[in-house]
C-alpha cells in the first residue's frame, strides 16, 4: 500500500535511524487521495472522509506544536535571548513543556501522548483507533476553543485490521511547516479532499461542499470589510475563510468582523469548527437545524453580510404552520422548494443596508410554479434584488445543475450611489476554464471581472473604472424593462448578444484568400497521406 505513494528517492532503502522525509502537502494531495481512495473501500465515503480529515487536522496541530517547540528550545538556550535559561539541558526540557510558550503564540497545546510521533509509533497496534480517540479527548481538554468540536469516531470505525495504521502512515508523509505557509496548505488539503469526496459520493453526500472559486466570487462582490458576517448553512466554513482572506488581502483586520454560522449536520459542524480553529478564526457556530425559523440559533441577530449556498429541498417551510411567519414579506413560499424561503430568510436577517449573496439553481430566476413568480415579482417591486449573475455549468463536483448568484439588499442608497429602481444583470456563462473533463473553475481574472463590474455599477469606491454596459456580458436594467420581461431575472434576456468583431475585408478578396488556404491545406493533407502510406508499407502493411 505505501509503495503506491512513494516516488524518486523514497523508493531507495533508508538508512537506519533516519527520519522519513516529509513532503509538502500541496505536492502530495493527488497521491494521498489515490491511496486513501483504496482505503475507503471499507466504508461509505460520507463516513470515511471524516477519518481522513480528522487525522489531517491532528497531524497539522502536532506539526505546528513541534515547530514551536524547536523555536522555544532555540530561545531558552540562546545567551542573547531574554528567555535564556542557562546551559543545563534538563532545564531546557522542562521549559519545552511550559504551555505558556505555546499558547502565547496561538499554538494549540498538544499533550505528550496525543502528539503525532507517539501515535505513529503505535500505528500497528490493534487499538490504534481508540488511542486516536483518547488523543483527541486530551487535546480538547487542554484547549477550550476545541471543546466538543473534534470528531472522535476512530475507535468505532469498521476497518480491516491494520487499515487505520496504514492511513496514519500515509498521512505521516505530509509535512505542515511554516515555510510552506501551513495554514494555507492545510486549507488547500481540506478543500481538495472535500471536493474529491463530493465527486466520489455523488450528488447527495457532498451537498455541503461549495467550490472555493464560487465562494470567492460571492465574497469579491460583497467585499465585507467590517461588521457581522453570517452563513445560515455554513457547511465546512468556506464562506468564513474566504471572507477573512478578503479582509486581510485588502489591508483590513480580522477583528473588524464577527463571524456567525449555523449547521444542522453534526459531523459537518465539527469539520467547520476544525477548519476555522486551525486558521485562528473565532466564530459563533450554532449546531442547530437550519431549516426551521423557530430553532434559529441567532433569532434576534441582524447581519451586515450574508453568504450562503442553501439546500433547496426543504419540504415544510411553506407549510401551514408558517402561514404567519414574519419573514414572508413578499409571499409564502411553496411546499417542497425552499428557494424563495431562503431568499426571504436572508432579507429578514439583514441589517439596514446589509447585503446578501446566495447561490441557487437557475430555475429560481424564472420559475412560475406554485406562486414563485408572484414572489419574485414582489421582490423586484420591493427593490431588494440588486444583482443577478448567471454562472457556467460544471462548477460543482457533486451536481451538474447550473447555478446563479442572487445579490440582495434592503437599501440601494447605501454602500455606493443611489441605485433605486435598477438591477444589474451579468451573464458569466462563457467564463471559467475546464480543469478536467467534468469540472470548470472560475479563474481569478473571471472573478475580478464580475466583481469589478458590480463595484463600478454600485459606485462604491472599490474600483476606479466607471461602469458601462457590455453587450453579451452585463446590463443595468430599469424596473420597467424587468416588468416587460414578466419579472424573469435570467441575465441572458437583458445583456443581449456579444459584439462581433467588425469584418471589413471585401467579399471577393476573402473568397480568394480562403480558396488559396483550402488548396494549400489539401496539398499538405495529400503529402501526409502519402507519407503515412509509405510508413505502413515499410512495416508490412500495404494500403
Amino acid at each position: 500500500m505505501l509503495a503506491s505513494v512513494r516516488s524518486g528517492d523514497e523508493d531507495k532503502p533508508k538508512k537506519r535511524g533516519r527520519k522519513k522525509k516529509e513532503a509538502p502537502a500541496k505536492d502530495f494531495k493527488a497521491v494521498l487521495w489515490a491511496s486513501a481512495d483504496k482505503l475507503r473501500a471499507q466504508m461509505d465515503a460520507a463516513e470515511y472522509k471524516h477519518l481522513v480529515l480528522g487525522l489531517i487536522f491532528l497531524k497539522y496541530i502536532s506539526d505546528t506544536f513541534e515547530e514551536r517547540k524547536q523555536k522555544v528550545l532555540e530561545t531558552v538556550s540562546n545567551p542573547e535571548s531574554d528567555y535564556y535559561l542557562g546551559d543545563d539541558p534538563v532545564i531546557h526540557q522542562e521549559a519545552l513543556e511550559n504551555r505558556d510558550f505555546y499558547t502565547q503564540e496561538n499554538v494549540f497545546w498538544v499533550p505528550a501522548d496525543a502528539r503525532w510521533e507517539s501515535l505513529r509509533n503505535q500505528a500497528k497496534q490493534p487499538d490504534i483507533g481508540q488511542l486516536i480517540d483518547r488523543a483527541l479527548v486530551a487535546i480538547e481538554n487542554e484547549n477550550p476553543t476545541l471543546q466538543g468540536k473534534l470528531d472522535k469516531r476512530f475507535g468505532a470505525a469498521q476497518l480491516e485490521p491494520g487499515r487505520m495504521g496504514e492511513l496514519v502512515d500515509l498521512i505521516s508523509q505530509i509535512g505542515f511547516k511554516s515555510e510552506h505557509k501551513a495554514n494555507d496548505v492545510l486549507g488547500e488539503v481540506y478543500e481538495y479532499f472535500l471536493g474529491k469526496f463530493a465527486a466520489a459520493e455523488g450528488k447527495n453526500a457532498g451537498s455541503f461542499y461549495t467550490p472555493s472559486h464560487v465562494v470567492k466570487t460571492l465574497v469579491a462582490v460583497l467585499a465585507p470589510k467590517k461588521g457581522r458576517v453570517y452563513d445560515p448553512c455554513c457547511g465546512s466554513g468556506g464562506m468564513f475563510v474566504q471572507s477573512e482572506d478578503f479582509i486581510e488581502s485588502h489591508g483590513g483586520r480580522r477583528d473588524d468582523v464577527s463571524i456567525y454560522g449555523q449547521e444542522s449536520n453534526p459531523t459537518t459542524w465539527r469539520l467547520a469548527a476544525m477548519n476555522l480553529a486551525i486558521r485562528g478564526i473565532a466564530a459563533d457556530l450554532g449546531q442547530q437545524p437550519r431549516d426551521t425559523f423557530a430553532e434559529d440559533q441567532h433569532p434576534d441577530q441582524k447581519f451586515d453580510y450574508i453568504l450562503a449556498n442553501p439546500p433547496f429541498n426543504i419540504s415544510d417551510w411553506g407549510g401551514e404552520k408558517y402561514d404567519s411567519d414574519p419573514r414572508w414579506t413578499f409571499g409564502r413560499p411553496p411546499v417542497g422548494n425552499a428557494n424563495y424561503a431562503w431568499l426571504q430568510h436572508m432579507l429578514w436577517k439583514l441589517r439596514p443596508g446589509g447585503e446578501a449573496g446566495v447561490v441557487l439553481a437557475n430555475g429560481s430566476m424564472s420559475s412560475n410554479q406554485s406562486g414563485e413568480g408572484q414572489i419574485r415579482e414582489a421582490m423586484v417591486r420591493g427593490d431588494v434584488v440588486e444583482v443577478m449573475v448567471a454562472l457556467p455549468g460544471q462548477l460543482f463536483l457533486n451536481t451538474q445543475i447550473p447555478v446563479c448568484l442572487w445579490f440582495l439588499t434592503n437599501d440601494k442608497t447605501q454602500r455606493g450611489r443611489d441605485r433605486r429602481g435598477e438591477t444589474l444583470f451579468i451573464d458569466a456563462r462563457q467564463m471559467g476554464s475546464m480543469v478536467s473533463r467534468v469540472e470548470r473553475v472560475l479563474t481569478d481574472e473571471d472573478i475580478a471581472k464580475v466583481a469589478g463590474k458590480v463595484h463600478a455599477w454600485r459606485g462604491d469606491g472599490e474600483v476606479e473604472i466607471p461602469y458601462e454596459d457590455v453587450s453579451g456580458f452585463c446590463y443595468s436594467a430599469k424596473f420597467d424593462e424587468i416588468e416587460k420581461n414578466g419579472f424573469v431575472l435570467t441575465p441572458g434576456r437583458y445583456v443581449g448578444a456579444a459584439d462581433q468583431e467588425e469584418d471589413d475585408e471585401p467579399f471577393d478578396q476573402k473568397i480568394k484568400r480562403l480558396t488559396a488556404l483550402l488548396k494549400q491545406q489539401q496539398e499538405e493533407g495529400a503529402k501526409l497521406d502519402h507519407q503515412i502510406g509509405e510508413n505502413l508499407r515499410r512495416v508490412g502493411y500495404d494500403i
